[in-house]
């Protein structure tokens, strides 16, 4: 076996050998690889991405067993181009701090780091306390520098600003509606949209110059009602870029997702540049993905980074 193969091997054979929930076994059996090195035996060198790939797979067969909505994990294929975004966008020769306010198990950030080119620490934030305590156990054994807050990411977060927020938006609607009003897309009637509120809270927590990169759903610039967070990331002239996921990655197209990709601006009065809008071909196309990736190139020579 290779060394991913071992890792989900060592999990998969702890979580048989108990009676409760496979999510939880998961934990325990981080605790105990923390608490005893010994108990993998890997070969070396060992790659951070053998490991988080090997706890990956565990995470991904006790969620199949979980009833709960929330417990979703985002897709590598997605998270390796959002790291390929962060790295075009980012300038590696300073630190550079990142955020997810929904991290949930921690895949598409530790993706992200795991990927980053240069010196970076990060945020995390999740209100399920089980996946929280999971993303910090697997970021102790990727040895990645990441703070964990348990709570409410709509309510006040005690960090700093930060270079870059990636994150897989959960998608709904939010039911504290005292928490909702100090937010611009509090509608004036009904709920507030979860997605939305995450856009506005993210870019708070966003530095002059800094980037959001959301996953969110295909059509929530386009789709009927969309005009609030529209007109919110124009009135802030925060969008950037629009890019549409291939349709393989998902079963039913009513959940096709995109990255959306927000800026903060850095200057007053400032200048729009050049929004790219672009559907991403299927990953296996070698050639579409080339020009593709030429086109993000292009428009990166044109804004001057």
């Amino acid at each position: 076996m290779n060394n991913m193969e071992k890792v989900f091997a060592y999990y998969d054979n702890y979580a048989q050998s108990t009676d409760g929930l496979y999510l939880d076994a998961v934990l325990e059996a981080s605790e105990q690889w923390l608490d005893k090195p010994s108990v993998v035996e890997l070969e070396s060198p060992v790659q951070p991405e053998e490991i988080r790939k090997g706890v990956q797979l565990a995470l991904l067969k006790g969620m199949k067993q979980s009833a709960q909505a929330h417990h979703q994990m985002t897709p590598d294929s997605i998270g390796y181009l959002i790291a390929y975004l962060v790295n075009k966008l980012i300038d590696h020769k300073q630190p550079s701090t990142f955020l997810d306010p929904a991290a949930g198990t921690g895949n598409l950030l530790f993706t992200v780091l795991n990927q980053f080119k240069g010196s970076a620490s990060a945020s995390a934030v999740e209100i399920d306390d089980v996946l929280i305590q999971i993303a910090a156990a697997t970021a102790n054994l990727l040895q990645l520098p990441v703070s964990f807050y348990l709570q409410d990411a709509l309510r006040p977060l005690p960090i700093d600003l930060v270079d870059v927020v990636v994150s897989d938006l959960p998608v709904g609607y939010y039911p504290d509606d005292e928490v909702a009003l100090d937010y611009e897309l509090m509608p004036s009637e009904g709920h507030a949209f979860s997605h939305y509120l995450y856009i506005e809270q993210s870019m708070r927590y966003v530095k002059p110059g800094g980037y959001g990169l959301f996953v969110v759903p295909s059509k929530l610039l386009t789709a009927d009602g969309a005009e609030p967070i529209l007109n919110y990331v124009k009135n802030h002239q925060l969008l950037r870029g629009l890019f549409e996921l291939p349709s393989s990655l998902f079963a039913d197209q009513r959940f096709a997702k995109s990255i959306l990709l927000l800026q903060q601006p850095t200057t007053d009065p400032f200048v729009m540049p050049e929004v790219l809008l672009a559907k991403i071909p299927e990953l296996g196309d070698q050639l579409a993905m080339q020009n593709f990736f030429g086109k993000i190139n292009v428009w990166m020579e044109k804004r001057g980074e």
